[in-house]
């Protein structure tokens, strides 16, 4: 078969995701340099992309989601679960939840410990503040001006007033901003958004870069493996409209595919473990074991409970007046249910006192269904979703063997450590003493899921296998260190191969304590400026 050559870049990006728009933006600034950006998805032409209620239309949907499943998880008593990631430029940012969190200081100044140097909290909040552009006045922890759009949401709820009451009854401090360095403490969630729009990192930093002569973006455009010369990266060979074709880097091919994507590519590009490679067919490059293990996710415990006296969305968009009446009011005011984060109130809080920092995140949804894209209850109703930020389970993503295509296999390893299942026995009896609070009280809350009846520390630890799920973090898997098996070092090059680097979710050693579109924006910020820096040395 005849492969097409797309010509000769400087820079490759492989992933036109939340890391690929930051470096394509910040690469492509210098007129002289040449970028590609390569995105197996498609556009983010698609309406239910900008308004924010449409992460419910786009998870799930194959226009916008490469509809991975898991396999079959020992520690969710058997189940299977649904793995959404981006299909579009913006990726994960253009279907995500919209919050916007940084994690811990602690988090990062532990990377540091590890032996990553440049990756502490203080190192890190530069960039983090480079592309914020936050509302309030200017401080030394917030940046303004930037890109990435961070704001209050825009319509509040009675009954989160009044979990933020039950909060304080539980000893949890209000907290004006989650971004300080901790974020202990209850409050709402600040937004990726723009006057009732989403704010992708595909319109924050690239629609911007577009029209730079210097820098080109293909869609459709799925990366097959990265090509080599003499130990160094040398192009990307990709697939599109079905055709082969081939795009040389002369300086640097930048894997940004994400924690999912960017371990495949690898393992297809012939870098992974030596055996697991000849299995699949691939004939090894580089030995690197660690490519697609260490994989961690924040697991949510989603608790159901039934209210009286209450409004939430399931009476609100119950029937089709309620849905006019919604559409009405976001399509003239751009507020309403419609500009709805999936969760708009969050406590951070710790699931044993002895914790220096919290160890829990809640996000409160005056809402509740079956699962994400079921039709809401007929009843109304509250879901308390409680995930543990920093898991000791580890899972692991690999090419299928035999097969160099379709979809990987996806073993999170969910409550395969003692420690988690032990914290979400406590995380659950705190949710339930959460709802017994007396701000609480005159709603009347019964536990639809997992149900009253479950007392016991098995009975629950069975439960948090019953009603666990992905809450879209996954990272870890081209760890980032010093030591002989991480994947890449603290350039984030690949460890003893040329040309190579890896930025998104997958190079963080350890999963922060938050969601993570944010700190893989940070991520890419500080890649893009140890790349521009090599390359002026």
């Amino acid at each position: 078969m005849t492969t097409l050559s797309e010509g000769q870049f400087d820079y490759i990006i492989v992933g036109g995701g939340t890391a690929g728009c930051v470096l394509a933006n910040r690469l492509s600034a210098d007129p002289g340099t040449r970028v590609l950006l390569l995105e197996a998805g498609g556009t983010d032409r698609y309406h239910w992309v900008h308004v924010p209620i449409g992460y419910l239309y786009c998870m799930g949907n194959p226009r916008t989601d490469w509809m991975m499943r898991t396999a079959t998880e020992p520690g969710l008593n058997g189940r299977r679960l649904a793995y959404p990631r981006g299909k579009l430029l913006g990726g994960c940012s253009s279907i995500n939840g919209m919050i916007y969190m940084r994690g811990q200081a602690a988090d990062y100044d532990g990377w540091r410990q590890l032996g990553n140097t440049g990756w502490g909290w203080d190192d890190v909040l530069p960039y983090f503040k480079r592309s914020e552009d936050r509302a309030g006045p200017a401080s030394d922890l917030h940046g303004q001006g930037g890109e990435w759009i961070v704001t209050k949401q825009r319509l509040k709820w009675d009954l989160l007033d009044d979990f933020q009451r039950a909060a304080d009854e539980m000893g949890v401090p209000r907290s004006e901003d989650f971004n300080s360095g901790t974020n202990e403490g209850s409050g709402y969630f600040e937004v990726n958004q723009r006057g009732g729009w989403r704010w992708s990192t595909a319109r924050a930093f690239l629609k911007p870069a577009e029209r730079r002569p210097n820098l080109r973006v293909l869609t459709g455009a799925e990366a097959r493996r990265v090509t080599f010369t003499e130990g160094r990266a040398t192009g990307v060979a990709f697939r599109r409209q079905g055709r082969e074709s081939h795009a040389a880097a002369r300086a640097e091919v930048l894997l940004a595919a994400g924690a999912i994507h960017s371990p495949a590519l690898l393992e297809k590009s012939g870098i992974g473990d030596a055996a697991r490679l000849k299995d699949a067919g691939i004939t090894p490059l580089a030995h690197r074991p660690e490519v697609g293990e260490n994989l961690q996710d924040h697991l949510q415990l989603r608790l159901i409970f039934k209210l009286e006296n209450a409004v939430t969305l399931n009476q609100l968009a119950g029937t089709a007046l309620g849905k006019m009446r919604i559409g009405l009011q976001y399509l003239l005011t751009r507020r309403g249910p419609l500009s709805m984060a999936p969760s708009q109130f969050g406590i951070f809080t710790r699931s044993d006192p002895r914790l220096e920092t919290p160890d829990l995140e809640y996000h409160i949804q005056p809402l509740s269904t079956d699962k994400l894209g079921d039709p809401l209850h007929p009843f109304p109703a509250v879901t308390v979703s409680v995930c543990n930020l920093r898991p000791e389970s580890r899972g692991s993503t690999h090419i299928v063997p035999g097969a160099e295509e379709g979809a990987p296999d996806i073993r999170p390893g969910y409550l395969s450590a003692p420690a988690d299942r032990d914290t979400a026995v406590r995380a659950m009896r705190q949710a339930r003493e959460l709802m017994r609070m007396d701000a609480l009280a005159k709603y009347a809350p019964q536990e639809h899921l997992p149900g009253p009846h479950l007392t016991s520390d098995a009975d629950l630890a069975a439960a948090a296998g019953d009603i666990g799920t992905t809450i879209f973090h996954p990272a870890g898997t081209c760890r980032m260190g010093t030591d002989e098996g991480a994947v890449v070092a603290p350039d984030l090059k690949l460890r003893g191969m040329d040309g190579l680097r890896v930025i998104d979710a997958s190079i963080m050693p350890r999963i922060v304590s938050g969601n993570t579109a944010s700190p893989v924006i940070m991520i890419a910020e500080k890649a893009a400026d140890m790349i521009l820096a090599d390359a002026r040395a």
